[in-house]
């Protein structure tokens, strides 16, 4: 289990813990962060699940790669170097305190 922070764009945040396994779109859309949509269900076919990785974690998070990376380059936010799909981070013992920004 990990505990993730989504800070959103107006400084609020909203804690959940996150069942080992589950991607952080998912966990985002069963709390209901604003600003994560994930229209394609998590299929890698879209970017509405475009989080910025605080940069703490990144080396925790990995970097986006092959088809997450082209996807990346279709968000409606500015893609950043911390920029990932949400859907392909998956939630484990060692993200417990990862904290995302969602793009506004």
């Amino acid at each position: 289990m990990a505990r993730v922070t989504w800070v959103l764009e107006d400084g609020r945040r909203i804690e959940a813990d996150v069942a080992d396994g589950t991607n952080l779109m998912n966990a985002a859309a069963q709390h209901n962060v604003p600003g994560i949509i994930g229209e394609c269900g998590g299929c890698l076919s879209c970017a509405t699940c475009h989080v910025y990785v605080d940069e703490a974690w990144l080396a925790r998070t990995g970097e986006a790669d092959g088809t997450e990376d082209a996807m990346l380059d279709a968000t409606d936010a500015p893609r950043k170097p911390e920029s990932r799909l949400s859907c392909q981070i998956l939630a484990a013992p060692a993200l417990d305190g990862l904290v995302l920004h969602v793009p506004g």
